[in-house]
């Protein structure tokens, strides 16, 4: 139980209404166990003795005690539904803000279809064990025990030859939950693996469709499809084997019953109706006690699934703020990074190893490199996405630490090298980070993001509802979205990580034009792989396998016979050689 013990702040404060279930559980079971002792009052009372006047007062309160268990039902199935429900509503809510404040660190590991996964069919999982298989549990356990107490009433031999069975049914039931457990535990670990496969899919059928991978992507699928079924299969297999044991015991409880309840009877120690009201409360006890097997099923699958839901809401949270972190509305915008070294998995190469640099207000930072060099991870220890192994990140004299996460990233604009638009209108997805700005401050942004005569070309302007990721725009459109999102929010410090990467060399330049008024008075990071996009930048950091090789002015550094100069030779000299050599022909 232990499982449910960690969980226990999402459903013990909606604990009410789960004892008023059980209070109304009461009652059904009550009126259940009273039904055998109508029956044996009719048959020794009514039949044998011949009391037919009892006969209305036993229709008024068979018709009585029906009315009160129907009531009695419907208030437990309620609550009980009412009670699973409010406590998955808080534990999804918990799940979806904890996912919220986990580290990038985390993500880089995830698989997004496992985690739609534990947040649909895990929590639904559990859910339906709170709703319905705790409270059969309880109904198997009440019923059991008043039906033996009334069996004892009865006859204490018979009640004793009837139960003798019992403990192997007990033992039989606990070695099915022992392999019914994992089993469930597989199916829902590969269940989050087909939601996975069906979401990358998905995600990425463009790619699918133009390399003509369709039929692999079948393949794929169908082999994890596979695996899902199987896993089903084998705890189908453990269901079907052990069902028919536990059927086979409490069918000899009924032998026995019959036997030596017959034998009493013809002895006169036992009374007609009192032998078949004891052969309908053992149905009570045979009945669910097979059906035992069902809660377990039950519990196994909510014990697996709570597992999974643990594993997020135990996951660390590495990026926290400190006790008293300081909340700055405007930040000044001035970046030391002080000998910092970040690894990203242990053991592994460092992504950066001992970064130095000074960024003072205003200035504007060039980051230029080979792809893996450490450009993107300097920016992301700014924001504090990830913490330094080693070394500090200073903002306004102060480590990033110290400022709440908020107010850090808020004074901080991010145009990443992929751009990701949300499916709802233009304006939406530019007032993003700032939902109070105004339709003319949207407008505005867009235009300094070169984004304005694009956007009034369609229909519906600004008010333009996007598919899925954007789908409708070009790369170009969408990263021009993205930098007038970042506009908006009027940011400290600007990061531009190959902001301009998807569109052609004409945009570009008027982005850039526009740009350079946006980055007066802020500090901005440039990550490009062009250098036409960072030349113009105050200092620019060549950065090799996460260490810097160089830095300097765009002039400085093509005079040094460094990895800048070749880049540049790269990019520019041979661009030359052609149009000299087509030029020529």
């Amino acid at each position: 139980m232990d499982t449910f013990q960690k969980l226990k702040e999402f459903y013990w404060p909606y604990k009410k209404y789960f004892f008023w279930s059980l209070f109304s559980l009461l009652f059904v079971t009550g009126i259940t166990v009273v039904y055998p002792i109508i029956l044996k009052i009719t048959i020794d009372d009514v039949v044998n003795d011949q009391q037919y006047n009892l006969i209305p007062y036993l229709c008024a309160v068979f018709i009585a005690l029906m009315i009160i268990k129907g009531f009695a039902t419907y208030f437990h199935q309620y609550l009980g539904d009412f009670f699973g429900i409010r406590s998955v509503y808080t534990m999804r809510d918990a799940l979806y803000k904890k996912l919220q404040r986990l580290p990038f660190r985390y993500y880089d590991n995830a698989k997004t279809g496992d985690l739609m996964s534990r947040l649909t069919a895990d929590v639904e999982g559990f859910r339906f064990f709170l709703s319905v298989g705790f409270s059969e549990l309880l109904r198997i356990v009440l019923l059991i025990v008043v039906s033996l107490s009334v069996m004892f009433y009865f006859s204490v031999p018979l009640a004793l030859v009837t139960m003798a069975a019992m403990p192997f049914l007990g033992v039989v039931v606990y070695k099915f939950d022992r392999q019914v457990h994992p089993a469930f535990r597989k199916i829902r670990k590969s269940f989050g693996k087909l939601n996975t496969r069906v979401q990358e899919n998905i995600s990425g059928m463009n790619t699918v469709k133009s390399l003509s991978r369709e039929g692999f992507e079948i393949g794929r699928f169908s082999d994890r499809s596979q695996d899902y079924r199987s896993k089903y299969i084998e705890t189908s297999n453990i269901w079907a084997k052990y069902f028919p044991l536990m059927e086979f015991i409490g069918n000899v409880s009924v032998v026995a019953l019959l036997a030596y309840g017959g034998y009493l009877v013809v002895n006169g120690a036992l009374e007609l109706g009192e032998l078949v009201a004891f052969f309908s409360l053992v149905w009570y006890i045979v009945g669910p006690l097979m059906n035992f097997g069902f809660v377990i099923n039950l519990f196994s699958q909510a014990k697996a699934s709570g597992e999974r839901l643990l594993e997020i809401l135990e996951a660390p949270e590495e990026i926290t703020e400190k006790e008293g972190a300081i909340i700055q509305d405007r930040l000044k915008g001035h970046v030391t990074f002080n000998d910092v070294t970040l690894t990203y998995v242990e053991d592994d190469d460092s992504a950066l190893k001992n970064i130095s640099f000074d960024a003072p207000p205003g200035k504007t930072m060039g980051l230029i490199g080979a792809t893996g060099s450490g450009k993107t991870s300097i920016t992301q220890l700014i924001t504090r996405f990830y913490e330094p192994e080693k070394g500090e990140v200073i903002i306004d004299g102060r480590p990033v630490s110290d400022y709440s996460l908020k107010s850090l990233r808020k004074n901080i604009g991010f145009v990443l090298q992929e751009s990701f638009l949300f499916s709802t209108s233009i304006r939406e997805n530019i007032a993003y980070g700032n939902p109070d700005a105004t339709l003319d401050d949207v407008i505005d942004a867009a235009k300094r993001a070169q984004a304005h005569d694009f956007i009034m070309e369609m229909e519906d302007g600004y008010d333009t509802l996007l598919g899925e990721r954007g789908m409708g725009l070009s790369g170009g459109q969408k990263q021009r979205i993205a930098i007038a999102r970042a506009i908006l929010i009027d940011p400290a410090i600007l990061v531009l990580d190959d902001a301009t990467s998807a569109v052609d060399m004409e945009t570009e330049f008027k982005i850039q034009k526009a740009l350079q008024e946006v980055m007066k008075g802020r500090t901005t990071f440039i990550i490009a792989h062009r250098i036409s996009s960072l030349k113009h930048a105050d200092e620019i950091i060549v950065l090799e396998d996460g260490a810097v090789k160089e830095r300097g002015r765009h002039e400085e550094l093509l005079t040094n016979g460094g990895p800048y100069q070749r880049i540049y030779d790269i990019q520019y000299q041979d661009k030359e050689k052609i149009l000299n050599t087509s030029n020529m022909s």
